[in-house]
């Protein structure tokens, strides 16, 4: 029988206290880079804000909240991770994949699936956020907003 003292478990749990806030800001700190590297606009052409600035802000926000985690409460005994956190994330590769299809197809699978895996089991639900909602979304943003999406299989339909 093996006994782990209550140091050990304080140093590992010191270590990921900044460690994972450090990775976070790492990363963020790449992202600010690759952010950097966007087309200006011309100031004459612009309207509103710069490419790069929205993402810049969200990494900003993301590295002062990843500042603020090593000062959070520690919880020592945590639940264990639900199976719905690994579909999730699987659905976000599968989303990844299917964009190189079309992006629409990829949403609505997205949307329709996720929904499907965190208990929604009325099919009128799952049918507004499967077809619906990227539809809306498409029409929304080409019509209203005037933005053209990525040339797909249901783009290439509507933009001939």
């Amino acid at each position: 029988m093996t006994v782990q003292s209550k140091d050990s478990d304080t140093s590992s749990l010191n270590t990921s206290r900044w460690l994972i806030p450090g990775l976070i800001i790492l990363f963020c700190i790449v992202a600010f880079y690759f952010t950097t590297q966007f087309d200006r606009v011309p100031e004459i052409l612009k309207r509103g804000i710069q490419p790069s600035d929205f993402p810049q802000l969200i990494l900003l926000l993301l590295t002062a909240l990843a500042c603020l985690l090593p000062f959070e409460n520690i919880q020592y005994n945590r639940p264990a991770i639900p199976p719905s956190v690994f579909i999730s994330l699987t659905l976000m590769i599968i989303f990844v994949l299917l964009t190189h299809l079309d992006f629409f197809i990829a949403l609505g699978c997205f949307g329709g699936l996720l929904s499907f895996s965190w208990g929604e089991r009325r099919l009128g639900t799952l049918f507004l956020v499967t077809l619906l909602l990227p539809t809306f979304v498409f029409f929304l943003f080409d019509l209203v907003f005037e933005v053209r999406f990525p040339r797909g299989l249901l783009t290439n339909l509507w933009y001939g």
